[in-house]
């Protein structure tokens, strides 16, 4: 349930109600000798750290599929670097410039 504060718009009190978000907003100020009326404040939310194990998608991952997961990242940093040298080799050696690629749509 939400924690929402408010202020005594006589006295000046201020304090938390937990509500939830469907009830109305309080209208008195729950001090014995105030019946000033409240107001609802703009709350800044919660903050909250997460420490230790379990917050991470990849935490709870068989190891079966990390080993898999593993194995395509090592090719695909292999394939990659291959294909980087290989285009860097080739455009250093020519001098003419590469085509233009074809517009989405069109047939050569």
């Amino acid at each position: 349930m939400p924690t929402y504060d408010y202020e005594c718009q006589t006295c000046g009190h201020q304090f938390e109600a937990k509500q939830s978000m469907k009830d109305p907003h309080l209208t008195d100020c729950p001090l014995e000798n105030c019946v000033g009326p409240v107001k609802r404040k703009i709350g800044v939310g919660a903050g909250f750290i997460f420490k230790g194990n379990g917050f991470y998608i990849t935490d709870y991952r068989s190891d079966s599929y990390k080993a898999a997961a593993k194995k395509d990242s090592e090719s695909a940093s292999a394939s990659s670097s291959s294909s980087s040298s290989t285009t860097t080799t080739s455009a250093s050696s020519s001098s003419t410039p590469a085509p233009a690629p074809a517009k989405a749509g069109t047939t050569a």
